[in-house]
């Protein structure tokens, strides 16, 4: 089976998308990072121009929700007083970065990504969804998040560009990698990679220079969880759903300097002290760090199902991964996972190791039959 069809473009702050409880309006942090006085103000404009609630999404972004067209431009003038975006909406959308969430001001990752930033323009016109992952830590810790272009170290310590979809990328330096992201989106261009929207759909009809194929990337880094790093501590947050109330208190109580967003559901609070509140995620073998759920009905047109709910309630019954999803599309977790959950017309469909499109294993189960139903399959 192949994925339904998404919709072909994110939200952005300029451009809004309509969900079943408003606008969701999307910021995307410049170095997946917001200081203080940033991270306080868009609280206080998600409860002001919103819904109060926030959404840390799977591409390390922050989306307002519940936003009434009336208030849009208000918010937009709001995020523009923090420094939250940038006045040319075209470069707005395209600042698609994902940063490893430990890096260092000066170090290689944020080099070519305050170069990336400064050269969008050079890009050439691509599919709204394609992305860029500056993963130029020590080791990758994003290879199964979505970019369609990668910065990332090789098995020999030195930096790579690799396609999505490839195997092994092409030898770059700090000086030289956004010169060859360049180069690589003209091809993508030139060899018909918009029709097919993403790198590595591209790359399955269509080949990569083989010079652009030398350098197999390195083993990927352990995957970040809830605890204290050397930069602050990590939080995980159930379902990526962030009350604004919650956040603001946590970012007082622990008089952190910083907040840095990640694509795993968790964010990190720079230098944090303090005792820790309730609301967030703190233990690393929490079930909900393994269960993934979309908004769902209401706050989705397209879902049937109600959701999150029902994944607090089975994420504690089910072993290993968890995906529930309010349709076929599968927006919150598009990759094979050991159960997953689809919404069809107010019942659900069980999947066993596959995406949320494949065929089913059981279909129309009740939601009030779970887990019951799922336990012995």
């Amino acid at each position: 089976m192949t994925r339904p069809e998404a919709k072909g473009w994110c939200p952005g702050a300029y451009r809004p998308m309509m969900s079943g409880d408003g606008l969701v309006v999307r910021v995307r942090p410049e170095f997946a990072r917001l200081d203080r006085d940033q991270a306080l103000g868009l609280c206080a404009a998600a409860k002001t121009f919103g819904s109060g609630v926030i959404d840390l999404t799977s591409r390390a972004n922050l989306q307002i929700r519940g936003v009434s067209e009336a208030q849009h431009t208000p918010l937009l003038q709001e995020l523009e007083a923090l420094g939250l975006l940038n006045d040319d909406p075209e470069l707005e959308s395209r600042r698609n970065i994902l940063m490893p969430p430990l890096w260092e001001k000066g170090d290689d990752s944020y080099r070519i990504a305050s170069d990336l930033m400064a050269r969008l323009g050079d890009l050439p016109a691509l599919p709204a969804k394609v992305g860029y992952a500056v993963d130029a830590g020590p080791s990758p810790v994003m290879q199964q998040n979505s970019a369609d272009f990668r910065i990332e170290r090789d098995t020999e310590g030195g930096l790579i560009l690799r396609g999505d979809g490839a195997n092994a990328g092409r030898s770059v330096t700090v000086d030289t990698a956004v010169d060859a992201i360049v180069e690589m989106a003209d091809w993508f261009v030139a060899t018909g990679g918009t029709a097919n929207r993403r790198m590595a759909a591209h790359l399955s009809h269509r080949a990569l220079p083989a010079e652009w194929q030398t350098h197999a990337p390195a083993l990927a880094a352990a995957r970040l969880v809830p605890a204290a790093t050397p930069v602050g501590t990590v939080f995980g947050v159930a379902f990526g759903q962030i009350d604004a109330t919650a956040l603001d208190y946590l970012l007082r109580a622990t008089k952190a300097e910083g907040l840095r967003v990640t694509p795993w559901r968790l964010f990190l609070l720079e230098n944090a002290s303090g005792e820790t509140t309730e609301g967030f995620i703190t233990d690393a073998d929490d079930p909900l760090l393994r269960a993934d759920a979309c908004p769902g009905a209401p706050l989705c047109t397209a879902a049937s199902v109600e959701t999150r709910s029902i994944a607090r309630q089975l994420a504690q019954h089910i072993k290993g991964p968890l995906h529930i999803s309010g349709c076929a599309k599968g927006c919150a977790r598009p990759r094979k996972c050991r159960t997953t959950l689809v919404g069809r017309n107010g019942k659900f469909d069980l999947v066993r190791d596959g995406l949320p499109w494949d065929e089913p294993l059981l279909t129309g189960l009740a939601p009030d039959t779970l887990p019951h139903s799922i336990g012995d399959h």
